[in-house]
């Protein structure tokens, strides 16, 4: 079961929180509803793998646990901030993602990873790993979108 707030509207967040499940679409759905057409399919690429992590790899997919999303649109930056209620993880910095966008010990673990960082402008966690703040700049002309 989902549960959602208000959509943003300049400064105020919106919220989604459900329990952890892998069955994201109408998730997916409500947050990239929103983002313009030709960036949705790459966004809800890099959302479908940021919340399979929490999901999955933080919460174990334990249904007694959510994932909360808050997501904002300020100006023409698109935030996300995706939390769970896991141990947490020692998240990589961008520094260990290599020029090929592939990480450097290219373990299957470390792909989400790479796309995170190439779909988003920011990406961020907090100190414990619980925590996921991705950003995308919709007027950022310094590339088209990955998914035509």
């Amino acid at each position: 079961m989902a549960v959602s707030s208000l959509r943003p509207v300049e400064r105020n967040w919106g919220t989604i929180s459900f329990a952890s499940t892998l069955y994201l679409c109408p998730i997916l759905d409500l947050l990239v509803e929103q983002i313009p057409r030709k960036w949705r399919p790459e966004i809800r690429l890099g959302l479908q793998e940021a919340l399979v992590n929490a999901a999955k790899h933080g919460n174990n997919l334990d249904p007694s646990k959510t994932v909360m999303v808050h997501f904002c649109v300020i100006n023409d930056e698109y935030w996300w901030i995706i939390s769970d209620q896991g141990p947490g993880f020692s998240p990589p910095c961008r520094q260990e993602i290599s020029d090929d966008g592939l990480p450097h010990d290219e373990s299957e673990n470390g792909r989400g990873l790479c796309l995170l960082y190439q779909i988003f402008d920011q990406v961020h966690w907090n100190p414990q790993g619980t925590e996921l703040r991705v950003c995308k700049h919709m007027k950022s002309r310094s590339r088209l979108p990955l998914i035509p």
